[in-house]
């Protein structure tokens, strides 16, 4: 891991690489955030992969660069500690989420979670990326956007996603939005 990545605008995804090769999403980073968390920690490396999400701005700063800024400014310290615990908070509630909740539920946490991060009702979004964030195949992602998209929460039109109706998307997520939200709300 030689560069640790901020967002300033745009999403990356920490995919976790299965032994089949297999990935699958265990947290998103946007403008809240940093990865690789693992360097904060100490560690040489990487135990989960980075993947783009939607495209913008990130500041990128080199390992060594990282660590002198930690050691020089106690308030970045508290502050990747208090982030370390919303990640944790958002890891644990999306494993928990991933195997209680339905895919339509689910599909409208990622939806808002990234519409969070990216600051914007539009942004790029393919089904087959949505499909292997979620874990599931791409016709039950055309489903479960398909019931949002009737509902006129969301518009989905050749990759692009466009959020119509907040609230409505709010009321079709589980509870499990709210708190990861929540947490990450308490940071700033």
């Amino acid at each position: 891991m030689p560069y640790v990545y901020f967002p300033n605008h745009g999403v990356l995804s920490m995919l976790t690489v299965m032994r089949s090769g297999e990935a699958v999403e265990i947290a998103t980073v946007g403008n809240e955030g940093v990865a690789d968390l693992s360097v904060f920690f100490g560690l040489k490396v990487a135990t989960s992969r980075l993947l783009v999400q939607v495209s913008g701005e990130v500041v990128r700063l080199e390992r060594s660069s990282f660590l002198g800024a930690l050691s020089d400014c106690p308030k970045l310290q508290e502050g990747l500690g208090l982030y370390t615990v919303a990640m944790f908070t958002l890891v644990s509630q999306s494993a928990a989420c991933n195997s209680r909740h339905s895919v339509g539920q689910r599909c409208a946490r990622w939806i808002l979670m990234t519409h969070d991060r990216v600051d914007s009702d539009d942004f790029p979004i393919t089904q087959d990326f949505l499909a292997s964030m979620l874990g599931v195949r791409r016709p039950t992602v055309t489903v479960a956007a398909g019931m949002l998209q009737k509902a006129g929460f969301i518009r989905y039109r050749r990759g692009r996603m466009t959020i119509l109706d907040s609230d409505g998307l709010h009321g079709a997520a589980c509870g499990c939005y709210r708190l990861i939200q929540g947490t990450f709300d308490r940071l700033s």
